[in-house]
């Protein structure tokens, strides 16, 4: 059977919509179902003046390709009509049905994976509810107690033992239960959803030059090494920690299998320079498989027919390899 994707546009005064009605037009060797306002849709279709033909998911009939001009959409409807570009506090209700709708399908199976087009985490916030990110948002629908976030590109990935955090809390952040329960949840998912054997993973230090002995910072000597260290005893292929600024270079990657920065900026600004617009968002220790673009909802990009679709059609094309891959 072909693989069945759920595809959440996100904020829907954003560039998502736009970018959902662009990968419609062309074949894809998958059911993709936009969990979405139909009329949402149709509306960004007119205004970029692209062919669309909304057809109604029925999850009973079997999967069937994606063909040009046409969407499969599983109807969520807008609280209020969207203006495109400009952001409404009353729809970000909306914005998380679609999240709980795309992660239900998920977990009874109906949807092989979700793959989430970008929010706007201000206008959520305004709206006075708690959106650290997609990240904790999806752990806590599916009772995760442990997600990670790891963004890759071709020739790089790089997973985070911290998300969102305001960085003058990232210290206090890492501490050894956390650490360990991050790098085996990324050793885990390498092996099973990338079928790598055994991955070499790469780990940063916190601390210029990797804490420089004790003298630049204690995190590395009473934290990361003795989890290193402990881990490496079950057979664990971890290297660290390094100074980050040294170890993103091309001898220490070619034999890398995936990097851990101990913070959001700390990793993601290498792997964003490296590869932009096409790079993929995977969230990794779900029981459900998720994918999702590398940047914003770009509202000055809305309607204008200049978003580009290359990291939604990448995060695409991994989660069918990635179901591929679970399929044997």
């Amino acid at each position: 059977m072909l693989p069945r994707l759920a595809l959440t546009p996100g904020e829907p005064a954003g560039i998502g919509p736009d970018l959902c009605v662009q990968i419609a037009q062309q074949v894809w060797p998958a059911e993709i179902v936009v969990v979405a306002d139909p009329v949402l849709l149709e509306q960004r279709a007119r205004i970029l003046r692209l062919p669309l033909r909304i057809e109604h998911f029925d999850p009973h009939t079997a999967p069937a390709a994606t063909a040009p001009g046409v969407l499969k959409v599983l109807p969520v409807k807008l609280a209020r009509a969207v203006v495109a570009g400009t952001l409404d506090r009353g729809n970000v209700p909306y914005v998380l049905d679609t999240l709980r709708a795309s992660v239900a399908g998920c977990l009874d199976k109906t949807f092989d994976a979700l793959i989430t087009g970008p929010v706007h985490k201000g206008v959520i916030a305004d709206a006075g509810i708690a959106f650290p990110g997609h990240t904790e948002f999806l752990a806590e629908l599916t009772h995760t107690p442990q997600p990670v976030m790891m963004l890759i590109t071709p020739g790089l990935r790089v997973a985070l033992v911290t998300t969102h955090l305001p960085l003058r809390k990232v210290s206090q952040a890492i501490t050894r239960p956390r650490l360990e329960a991050v790098l085996r949840v990324l050793h885990h998912d390498l092996v099973t959803r990338f079928c790598i054997s055994q991955p070499h993973i790469l780990v940063c230090g916190l601390n210029p030059h990797a804490g420089e002995g004790g003298h630049l910072g204690s995190e590395e000597r009473e934290v990361i090494e003795p989890v290193l260290a402990a881990l490496r005893t079950e057979g664990l292929h971890l290297t660290g920690p390094l100074p980050a600024d040294t170890l993103f270079t091309p001898n220490n990657l070619e034999a890398a299998d995936a990097v851990l920065a101990m913070y959001h900026d700390q990793g993601l600004p290498v792997l964003k320079y490296k590869g932009f617009g096409n790079a993929v968002n995977i969230t990794l220790g779900l029981p459900i498989l998720r994918t999702s673009v590398d940047h914003g909802t770009a509202l000055d990009l809305v309607g204008t027919g200049r978003a580009d679709a290359g990291s939604l059609t990448a995060a695409l094309h991994t989660a069918l390899d990635l179901v591929r891959r679970s399929r044997g």
